[in-house]
């Protein structure tokens, strides 16, 4: 049997650590050959099967932990014990000869509380098993070496302001990794290291709680509170941990909204709009969030009325608004109160209140150029139709209200009034027609116009006039739409042919009713019977017998009874047909007497497409003709004089100054000639041509080749100037007639040429001048 030894040490007394007794009934049954098992009991002895060791202990030499012992060692060493299991060879070690165990190195109770071994003792010579395995265990004693955590640590946590003594902030839980079925070592009190006054703790559960009342957020927002938890119960020489929670007061409408100031002053130009942002407002107030939202109201009737105030998008301001136009001249300054009001109020803190401020506004208006003003927004006048031009319509008016005295313009815009059938006077807007007015044309005319000031002209503004065209009786009622009937020869007497309807293009009041009839009377064909709404029956008279002749030409009268009374005649076409029993038409005798002597349509639609088509024809032949003109281009020298171009326009005649040069004929002083040739004269065709210039190079362009014969004609002095008459206005010196000297000649008499030709000799034609100019010098003696 196995005795499990467990030595009791003296200073593992203390620990109270016993072991536990068992009786194994285990019998060690061998088998042998050739019989079946035969179990063999044996003698039971108590023994050891528990063994403990102290963690963390660490010796010198390997700590004995027990003795292994078996009833078949008779102590001459032929018994080996052998060791298997959790830690065997490793943590754990067996002297083979006496049992006993040792650990060999020291033992961490977090890591491992405990070890499950098999024990058993062998023949040392033959290794035969002397008894069955035995299981016991070795359990590694707890000590204090484990502090106190906070494995969720730091901590953060939230509690209303004003929040009452004791309200639970959040709970702390450390945790001791010692075991806590063993003494005191996992055993923990928490306590507050830092954070008092503010806050408590639980000893034993952790839970932070208020310690005073009123905290006040915008006084404080944040408290860091240090718990520190603290085993073996709290005494002395236990481990300790600590860790921080932070603790934000959270905000509650605690605070009422207050105006930091109690007159608020602003200024706006008369000329904004409504909507028009005056200034803004704020007021204070410390709370957050929802808790500091705001409402504003004017608590004046008067400022409400011309200003609004709202909120804008946070929720904190408010917008001071225009609502209703403003004018300096009328009034100068507006003075009201403004209220704000917090709108989420708890209950729980209305003692704090009233939440409400209220402060004083005062807004200045300012004075603005203004355009001027119309005496009213729209204007709606009348005319009749038919008026004169120059008929008086209406009068529009406008007043510079930053200067009453000042004069305005008036003007209708063009846009509004393409046809001009309407004219105003500048001075005083007086509006008329320019045109007769047709109401069946137009009956509305919608007219813009505009007011300048004299002074400014970019001060201007408009007002819209509608201008209703009167009606009076001036269209005499007409057939609503041409009428061509037929009757059927068979048709009985009496019977109604055609109901026929007058349209008059005037209003009710003026047609009033309109009234057909028959300038034929009761003895006429068709009878004409009036319906008194406005149509009329057409008849057969009650004795007839149709002819078989020409359709009926029925003249009906229209009559209205407006003033003046206006009358028309129309005239409907009865057709006199052979019908079907079923009264639909199958001939009309005036068709089948016409329908030989004329053409089909068929016939008629040919004609015009023949005649289409050789207009067509016609128009591309000229066309062609017309491009083939056009591209002929003189290119070629030779071309331009084979070509002989025949105008009619006549010369200049006593304007024509620039067809040649006359110079020389202005002033024979100044016409001297170049003394190594004799002067050119231009009523004489040279004898020598002047050279030709030859054709630019390059392609034949018809402009410069014109441009370039023309320049050459105007330097040909072999050209006279034919279709010209010129105007000289100088007199020659010395003599009457020295400016009738010849084109080229440019000296006096008595020059080199020799003496001049007395006028007698110049033929009767100058009989009169040579009695005056012509009396001979006396003979010298």
């Amino acid at each position: 049997m196995w005795v499990f030894v467990r030595l009791l040490l003296a200073w593992l007394g203390s620990w109270g650590c016993a072991g536990k007794l068992v009786a194994p009934a285990q019998a060690w049954a061998g088998i042998k050959e050739g019989q079946g098992p035969t179990l063999l009991r044996a003698r039971r002895s108590w023994v050891w099967n528990q063994f403990f060791v102290i963690e963390e202990y660490a010796g010198p030499e390997p700590v004995l932990i027990g003795r292994l012992h078996s009833d078949v060692d008779r102590g001459e060493g032929q018994t080996k014990y052998l060791l298997t299991g959790e830690g065997a060879g490793t943590v754990f070690v067996i002297d083979e000869a006496t049992g006993n165990i040792h650990v060999t190195k020291s033992l961490d109770r977090e890591e491992k509380a405990q070890y499950v071994l098999l024990a058993q003792a062998v023949d040392r010579a033959s290794n035969r098993p002397l008894e069955p395995p035995s299981e016991f265990i070795i359990k590694v004693q707890d000590i204090n070496d484990n502090p106190p955590v906070f494995p969720l640590g730091p901590y953060h946590a939230t509690v209303p302001e004003m929040s009452n003594v004791g309200t639970s902030v959040i709970q702390v839980t450390a945790q001791d990794a010692d075991d806590p079925s063993y003494g005191n070592s996992a055993k923990l009190v928490y306590t507050v290291l830092d954070g008092l006054p503010f806050f408590s703790v639980d000893p034993q559960t952790g839970v932070v709680r208020t310690a005073i009342p009123n905290m006040d957020r915008e006084t404080q927002e944040v408290f860091l509170v240090v718990i520190q938890a603290k085993d073996m119960g709290g005494h002395m020489g236990g481990l300790s941990g600590s860790t921080t929670v932070t603790v934000t007061l959270s905000d509650v409408n605690d605070n009422p909204p207050k105006f930091p100031q109690s007159l608020y002053q602003f200024s706006v130009v008369e000329t904004a709009g409504p909507g028009a942002l005056v200034g803004r407002l704020r007021a204070q107030d410390p709370d957050l969030g929802d808790n500091a939202l705001m409402a504003y109201s004017i608590l004046d009737g008067e400022g409400a009325e011309t200003f609004s105030i709202s909120t804008d998008a946070q929720g904190r301001d408010g917008l001071l608004t225009i609502r209703k136009p403003l004018d300096f001249e009328s009034r100068r300054s507006y003075a009201f109160r403004v209220e704000a009001t917090n709108t989420l109020i708890d209950p729980a803190y209305l003692r704090r209140g009233p939440f409400k401020d209220v402060a004083s506004v005062r807004v200045a208006v300012q004075d603005a150029p203004e355009p001027p003003v119309f005496t009213h927004s729209t204007y709606h006048l009348a005319v009749p139709e038919n008026s004169a031009p120059g008929t008086l319509v209406g009068r529009v008016s406008a007043m510079d209200l930053d200067s009453p005295a000042s004069p305005i313009r008036y003007s209708i815009l063009p846009h509004s009034d393409p046809e001009r059938c309407f004219s105003i006077e500048p001075e005083d807007g007086t509006i008329r027609t320019s045109v007769p007015l047709d109401r069946e044309a137009r009956a509305w005319h919608n007219l813009t116009v505009l007011a300048t000031e004299l002074d400014s002209s970019a001060q201007a503004s408009r007002v819209q006039v509608t201008v209703q065209t009167l009606d009076e009786n001036d269209n005499a009622p007409q057939l609503a739409e041409p009428y061509d009937t037929f009757v059927c020869d068979t048709a009985a007497p009496g019977q109604l042919i055609q109901v026929v309807r007058a349209l008059d293009r005037d209003e009710v009041g003026n047609s009033s009713y309109v009234s057909l009839s028959s300038p034929l009377g009761p003895d006429a064909n068709v009878t004409v019977r009036d319906n008194r709404d406005g149509s009329a029956s057409l008849l057969l008279p009650p004795r007839l017998v149709l002819p078989r002749r020409e359709p009926y030409l029925v003249p009906i009268e229209l009559r209205d009874w407006g003033r003046p009374a206006l009358s028309s005649t129309a005239t409907v076409t009865v057709s006199i047909c052979r019908c079907k029993p079923d009264g639909s038409v199958a001939s009309c005798r005036p068709e089948a007497q016409l329908s030989p002597a004329g053409l089909s349509t068929g016939a008629l639609l040919a004609i015009l497409a023949c005649v289409g088509t050789l207009l067509a024809l016609v128009v591309l032949f000229v066309a062609l003709r017309r491009q083939k003109q056009e591209a002929l281009m003189v290119l070629e020298e030779e071309d331009v004089r084979e070509n002989i171009i025949t105008y009619d326009d006549e010369g200049g005649g006593e304007e024509d100054t620039e067809a040649f040069d006359i110079t020389a004929l202005q002033n024979p002083d100044g016409a001297a000639l170049p003394a190594s040739a004799p002067p050119a004269r231009r009523d004489v065709l040279p004898r020598a041509q002047p050279p030709r210039q030859p054709r630019p190079p390059g392609p034949a362009d018809v402009v410069q080749l014109l441009a370039l014969r023309l320049r050459e004609a105007d330097e040909d002095p072999g050209v006279p100037p034919y279709d010209s008459v010129q105007v000289y206005g100088y007199e020659g010196r010395g003599s009457s007639c020295g400016s009738l000297s010849s084109l080229g000649s440019g000296s006096e008499a008595g020059g080199p040429s020799g003496p001049p030709e007395p006028l007698d000799d110049w033929g009767p034609l100058f009989r009169t001048l040579a009695e005056l100019y012509g009396a001979k010098e006396p003979s010298a003696p």
